[in-house]
């Protein structure tokens, strides 16, 4: 590989540029789903990941961009275990009243 090859992968512990979620991340989502309603109180419109970033360390960490509908979003950060713990996604932390317009940034 030249020096100015681009690997796809980013290094290792190393953040994903934002993309469009895949149907497997939004089944992750909404994994953490009751946790955000509970943590949060709130009850979005609805719950649907228009951006993600990805982290992997001994699992994969997240980064949601949410629409929760009415024009606001909630970012996410989740952390999701090696499938051999059989633990569930865990809902990190998150912030409320996000726009449309801003970065997925990690927080």
């Amino acid at each position: 590989m030249s020096d100015n090859a681009k690997s796809e992968y980013p290094l290792k512990g190393g953040w994903t540029e934002p993309d469009s979620p895949s149907l497997q991340d939004q089944a992750i989502l909404h994994k953490v789903k009751k946790q955000y309603l509970e943590k949060s109180g709130t009850n979005p419109e609805q719950f649907l990941a228009v951006l993600v970033r990805t982290q992997l360390v001994a699992g994969t960490n997240y980064l949601f961009k949410v629409d929760v509908g009415g024009d606001l979003y909630s970012h996410l950060s989740v952390f999701n275990p090696l499938p051999y713990t059989h633990k569930e996604p865990d809902l990190v932390s998150f912030q409320l009243n996000k726009t449309k317009d801003d970065e997925l940034e990690i927080f």
